[in-house]
């Protein structure tokens, strides 16, 4: 595969494919475990992530990269064979989680600044020696209007950041994915999701440019325009997919090559859903995909739950997820939908 930034940004959109998040902290991937009663062991770890990358119907055909966290990119599957190899075999790239989480902000209660530039050129460094080709940094703005979060300064902090992080990355060969996630944890209104969206957006790409990032070897990772989830209300796909693509129109350069979102949240169903009506309301000047951790793991992490026997049920619990989101990256799922019935 050719290694040009631009180049695996394009495969990493590919046509009816997304991007697994399987970059779950030691913490997470204890609580997913603790759910379904599975110890959180370094070798139930890997045995887990072994299964979804040996999954070769959902790898081969709707799975474009894999974010992998610090542990999984340097394990080895119970044969020997890293990782990395498993997934690179399915036509898959790897990718890497490269910050170090989201701390609070000094002077500004609520607000949140991602860690993690310190050392990052020679972390980057290695990371590309062990595989991977396109590397993760997470911003997190949190909504609550009464507190006044976000402040502009936790914005621009932490855009500032993915800036810096998203040109060591190109530096080193390896294509960033730029995600400021808009929590939909609050009781905000699916508007002020969308100012707070759209005000993020707008300093995210100034501070691109200032940091002289090439658009076109990068990706972006956002949230969906969306209520929420103490406001009480439930906002429609429709009405997602409208105030999504207004909120990217008025920010997001066609430079960029691909959009894939983040799931924050929401139901498996829900977050396909949503993706299907952006899609649906297309021709759009980027691709838009996903890269969904939870909302397609949860199916195949209950249906293994930690059994050896189970392996090929979670496989097809997996694929069957993996496939109904690469439906709605092409905007046919409920029609899909729709004949199944």
């Amino acid at each position: 595969m050719s290694e040009r930034l631009e180049d695996i940004a394009v495969a990493m959109v590919a046509d009816g494919k997304g991007i697994l998040a399987a970059d779950e902290s030691s913490g997470t991937i204890k609580k997913r475990f603790d759910a379904i009663g599975v110890e959180s062991t370094a070798d139930n770890r890997r045995d887990y992530r072994e299964m979804l990358f040996r999954a070769t119907d959902a790898m081969q055909n709707h799975i474009s990269g894999v974010i992998l966290y610090d542990e999984t990119i340097r394990q080895k599957a119970a044969d020997g064979t890293p990782l990395v190899e498993l997934i690179k075999a399915t036509g898959a790239i790897p990718g890497i989680k490269v910050d170090k989480g989201a701390k609070p902000l000094a002077g500004f209660p609520g607000d949140t600044v991602t860690e993690g530039l310190d050392g990052l050129r020679e972390r980057l460094a290695e990371y590309y020696e062990l595989g991977a080709r396109f590397a993760k940094w997470r911003a997190v703005i949190d909504i609550n209007v009464g507190a006044n979060v976000p402040s502009a300064t936790t914005i621009a902090a932490n855009c500032h950041a993915l800036a810096r992080y998203a040109a060591l990355c190109q530096e080193a060969k390896i294509v960033p994915i730029v995600e400021p996630e808009v929590l939909m944890d609050g009781a905000h209104d699916i508007d002020t999701c969308y100012e707070v969206t759209k005000a993020t957006l707008q300093k995210l790409y100034s501070e691109l440019h200032a940091a002289r990032v090439v658009l076109e070897g990068s990706i972006l990772k956002p949230n969906m325009v969306i209520a929420g989830k103490k406001s009480g209300k439930a906002s429609s796909p429709e009405e997602v997919a409208e105030k999504t693509i207004r909120a990217f129109r008025e920010t997001v350069p066609v430079a960029v090559p691909g959009i894939a979102f983040l799931s924050g949240g929401q139901s498996d169903e829900e977050a396909t859903a949503n993706l299907n009506a952006i899609n649906a309301i297309g021709p759009h000047p980027w691709k838009l995909t996903f890269s969904y951790g939870r909302a397609l793991q949860a199916a195949p992490q209950k249906a293994w739950s930690g059994k050896a026997e189970n392996v090929a049920a979670g496989q097809r619990a997996f694929a069957h997820r993996a496939r109904m989101n690469g439906l709605a990256a092409a905007g046919r799922w409920q029609a899909d939908l729709e004949k199944a019935a």
